[in-house]
């Protein structure tokens, strides 16, 4: 919560402790399962319980299961070559690892919401926020010098951003083909 309400005190809480270790199993994999039990149970509201509506919920709870999942690693995979090589930054993968999965709050967030409501154009527009998440963690965090930070984090945004709709698009195009 305080990453949605004060992303610079929050960020530097997480710079101070060493987040490497209980990043993924005490706050990306949990808010994963999050979203994909929101979306379970939201594929049911106003429906009958019928195989093919329980058969549609299972679906898109793995759909938004594995976009996230996935797109977490190839997020994380993706901005440490950006690192690597654009920006001439080398960090630890586990320090990207944090990053990316704090930064990726509002994204959980925005998830679960709109996996019990139908809020998918305010939904992308309050992604936006995640641009000053990033920012302050680019900042913070990784400690991006100021001359690339707003460059930094216009790119790590985006890459945070795209890759889980990306995988969740395929995802969705290789079910529709093999059902």
């Amino acid at each position: 919560m305080a990453l949605l309400s004060s992303p610079a005190k929050a960020w530097d809480e997480i710079a101070s402790k060493n987040e490497e270790r209980v990043v993924l199993s005490g706050f990306v994999y949990p808010m994963i399962g999050l979203c994909g039990l929101s979306e379970f149970i939201g594929a049911f509201i106003g429906r009958d319980f019928l195989p093919e509506v329980f058969q549609f919920a299972l679906t898109r709870c793995c759909a938004v299961a594995v976009s996230l999942f996935g797109g977490f690693f190839l997020a994380t995979s993706l901005l440490k070559r950006v690192n690597d090589r654009w920006f001439d930054w080398r960090n630890e993968e586990g320090e990207i690892q944090v990053f990316v999965g704090y930064s990726l709050v509002v994204t959980f967030v925005l998830e679960i919401i709109s996996g019990l409501f139908s809020i998918f154009i305010i939904h992308w527009i309050l992604q936006i926020y995640t641009l000053f998440v990033v920012f302050e963690g680019a900042r913070r965090l990784l400690k991006i010098p100021e001359h690339k930070l707003t460059l930094y984090a216009i790119v790590a945004t985006f890459i945070i951003l795209m890759s889980p709709t990306m995988i969740e698009f395929i995802f969705n195009k290789l079910s529709v083909t093999l059902n």
